[in-house]
Order: C-alpha cells, then sequence, then structure tokens
C-alpha cells in the first residue's frame, strides 16, 4: 500500500526492517524487497515507471521487478562501481540468498535483477529525466557512493540509510575515515530545506524531526570518535520493540572502531 506525503509523491513500507520504497511522479526509489510486495507496489502505482534509483550499493537497495518495466535504473559512478566489483563474483546471487536464510523474508526476494544499473557520470548533481527536478546529494557515509535525493520544489529528502529513528548510523568501516565521512555527510544533509525525510529504514518525519535526527546522529558518532557510549534511545534498555538487536549491531561496530584507533 502506498502512502502520500507530499504532491505526487508516496512511499511504501516493508514489513521487513521497515525499509522505504518511495515513488516520485513515475521516478521509483530503492524499490522493496519481497516478490509478493513488489508485485503489490506496481500494481498500485499510479502511472508508469519512467526511472529507477539505487541510493546506494547494500543488497536491499539493488532489487527490481519485470512489473516495474525497462526503465534504467540510475545511480552514483561510485556505488554502480561498487555493484560492478560485487557483481565480478559468480555466486554473489547465492551468497544474498545464504545472507537471508535466517530471515523472515528467505527463498522471497528476487534476484534476477539485482543490481542492474546505469552508472551516472561522476559528480552528477541531478536524476536525469522529465520529472520535477531531484538534486542528487552525494556523499561517502554508510556505503561508497552513497546518494540523498531531494525533490526540490516539493521539499521531500529521500535519504538512503541514513536519518533513521530505529537504526543508528552504519559507518563504512572500510573506508579511510568512517567518522568524518559521516559527519561530513549530516552536515551537507543539515543543509537541505526539507519539509519531510524519507529514510531507508524507520518513519517519515518532518522538518522538526529531520532536525532531531541529524542532531542525534552527529551525537552518536561523535561519542563513537571520543570512545563514550552515545546516550541513544535507539540502542540500551529504551530500544524499540524488535531492535534489540541494534545495540549488538552498535556493539561491534564500536569495538571495531576502537580497533582501528
Amino acid at each position: 500500500m502506498l502512502t502520500p506525503i507530499a504532491d505526487g509523491v508516496s512511499y511504501h513500507q516493508s514489513e521487513f526492517l521497515q525499509s522505504n520504497a518511495t515513488f516520485v511522479q513515475g521516478l521509483l526509489i530503492d524499490p522493496g524487497l519481497t516478490e509478493d510486495e513488489m508485485t503489490c507496489l506496481a500494481g498500485d502505482l499510479d502511472r508508469p515507471v519512467v526511472a529507477g534509483f539505487s541510493t546506494h550499493p547494500d543488497w536491499d537497495h539493488l532489487l527490481w521487478h519485470p512489473r516495474f518495466g525497462e526503465a534504467p535504473r540510475y545511480a552514483t559512478a561510485r556505488c554502480a562501481a561498487a555493484v560492478d566489483e560485487q557483481q565480478s563474483d559468480p555466486d554473489l546471487k547465492a551468497r544474498v540468498a545464504e545472507h537471508l536464510e535466517e530471515t523472515e523474508i528467505a527463498g522471497k526476494v528476487p534476484l534476477d535483477l539485482y543490481g542492474v544499473l546505469a552508472a551516472l557520470p561522476s559528480g552528477a548533481t541531478e536524476v536525469p529525466w522529465d520529472g520535477p527536478r531531484v538534486r542528487i546529494i552525494e556523499h561517502q557515509a554508510h556505503a561508497p557512493g552513497h546518494a540523498a535525493l531531494f525533490v526540490e520544489d516539493l521539499g521531500v529528502l529521500i535519504a538512503g540509510d541514513m536519518l533513521s529513528d530505529v537504526l543508528v548510523p552504519m559507518l563504512d568501516l572500510d573506508a579511510a575515515d568512517p567518522i568524518e565521512d559521516y559527519l561530513a555527510a549530516l552536515e551537507l544533509l543539515e543543509g537541505v530545506p526539507a519539509h519531510v525525510v524519507v529514510p531507508g529504514h524507520g518513519s517519515v518525519g518532518d522538518a522538526g524531526e529531520l532536525r532531531t535526527r541529524i542532531a542525534r546522529d552527529r551525537a552518536y558518532v561523535l561519542a563513537l570518535r571520543d570512545g563514550q557510549e552515545p546516550d541513544d534511545p535507539r540502542i540500551g534498555p529504551s530500544a524499540p520493540a524488535g531492535w534489540e538487536w541494534v545495540s549488538d549491531m552498535h556493539a561491534g561496530q564500536a569495538h571495531r572502531l576502537a580497533a582501528r584507533a
């Protein structure tokens, strides 16, 4: 089921990790997870898909369904290069399926069209299509070539795997400086005059919630930098029901950062 959030903009949320797909007047961003969900989404769209966009090279943002058609599926040059590197592994799809074996969506994720992307030129700042202007805000937090998209006339920010109310910041621990990468990305997003934010996972928020999430994520990252335990409602005893595992993810991330230091 699609939920409208602005004129011509709607989103669908999966039960799995509250994953969000966003549809902007023909532009389909990070379109979903399971066969049933994407089939349902395709039936709910009020117009054909004319372009797709993957915000970053994580498996759950690289999926597609034949019912969306053969529209170009864009990504930043760095994101597409990272996916090309993934695709060089002949066992990639088997590895993704194995990764999902212990989840409730095991065997339900279509992988035939996984990662079929059209790389945008390096430094591209807009989605190349005939719809409303959608600005690309590329950064290196979380994953190589990660992009947030900002629908300027409508004030909608599609943040990818950033600015979640249920997940703490997930740093790219293979990067040279994951802390500074994340802080720089938050600074970029802080300058976006958005009225609505759609995270890759979690609840859609308004402008006030956007400011709250940026501040909370910055505090979390600074605590990691300083070797302190973050005071964050997404981890520890105050974690939302069903999301207690985020505390374990945080502990592993903090351990790896400490080892790097």
